[in-house]
């Protein structure tokens, strides 16, 4: 897995690492110009025939940086690797074609970029999984537990494939109308059509940004919908938290990015008082060092 990966998508593999006697390779991110391509290339790099595992999201949670998952896959087969995607971070904003990339798992929370509720997520298991044993045993997750009448005749075998795995108390009459409507919604939207939105909202805003001494991943690798922002030394970091406090500008410091995430509810008027914030917390001596060198 790539560093500063989420957490839930660390502690399971290190439970099964410490019962298993495996071991979790971290790939870092390269302090490079391209480090997008450069990242990706690392991983490709590191997945060889001791690899069991690839486990990662599309976009990097902290960050946005995109990962190349068709070759990932590509690379992972050779070799004789699972490949488990976390889909959280862009499943629904970012387009996802399962044939292509032929992911051996993907998981996904729902309350995200699927726009549903909380305690509730949706997930795809291929072939691999089809005999597994749940995390969790609940009644609906045994063979024929539809049969109401013949629940006291307990069964040994769970329920076919992708079943199995789904969670107690699954027919949630509350959250699953939620998740459905939302996911109505965004096939009328299209991830391919939030992602356009999204980077014409950056277009208006990203080279004065660069300008004032941020740095972001090339657009081919990163998600528009989520987008990390690094600063260099001329900015006063505590003051750009205060600035975007008193402003209602709601972003995630993760790591040492500021991720900013954007969807169609935002507009161009939200990106310019970002790009005002970012101006505001320059650190005095940067603004006149500038504004010498602009005369």
């Amino acid at each position: 897995m790539v560093e500063e990966q989420f957490p839930s998508n660390y502690y399971c593999w290190k439970r099964l690492c410490d019962q298993y006697g495996g071991e979790i390779k971290m790939v870092k991110a390269p302090a490079s110009k391209n480090r997008g391509q450069a990242w990706n290339e690392a991983l490709l790099e590191a997945i060889d025939e001791q690899t069991r595992v690839v486990a990662l999201s599309h976009v990097h949670w902290a960050d946005g940086t995109k990962f190349d998952l068709p070759a990932i896959r590509q690379r992972s087969r050779a070799v004789g690797a699972l490949l488990v995607i976390d889909g959280t971070q862009s499943v629904g904003a970012l387009p996802f074609d399962m044939e292509e990339i032929q992911a051996d798992a993907l998981v996904c929370a729902g309350y995200k970029w699927l726009l549903g509720p909380y305690s509730i997520g949706l997930a795809y298991y291929g072939p691999e999984f089809d005999n597994g044993i749940p995390i969790e045993e609940n009644w609906i997750n045994r063979l024929h537990s539809e049969d109401f009448k013949n629940l006291v005749n307990y069964q040994e075998e769970y329920q076919p494939k992708a079943w199995r795995y789904s969670m107690g108390e699954q027919s949630n009459f509350v959250s699953l109308p939620m998740l459905n409507k939302a996911i109505k919604q965004l096939l009328a939207w299209s991830p391919e059509g939030i992602q356009a939105y999204c980077a014409d909202l950056w277009k208006s805003i990203l080279p004065s940004l660069q300008e004032l001494g941020c740095s972001v991943e090339e657009a081919g690798f990163r998600g528009e919908h989520l987008v990390g922002i690094r600063l260099d030394d001329s900015f006063d970091r505590q003051k750009l938290n205060t600035v975007l406090q008193e402003n209602n500008v709601f972003v995630s410091f993760r790591g040492n990015s500021i991720r900013v995430s954007c969807h169609l509810y935002n507009e161009k008027k939200d990106m310019e008082l970002l790009l005002d914030c970012f101006k505001r917390s320059k650190k005095e001596s940067s603004v006149h060092s500038n504004s010498i060198s602009a005369i």
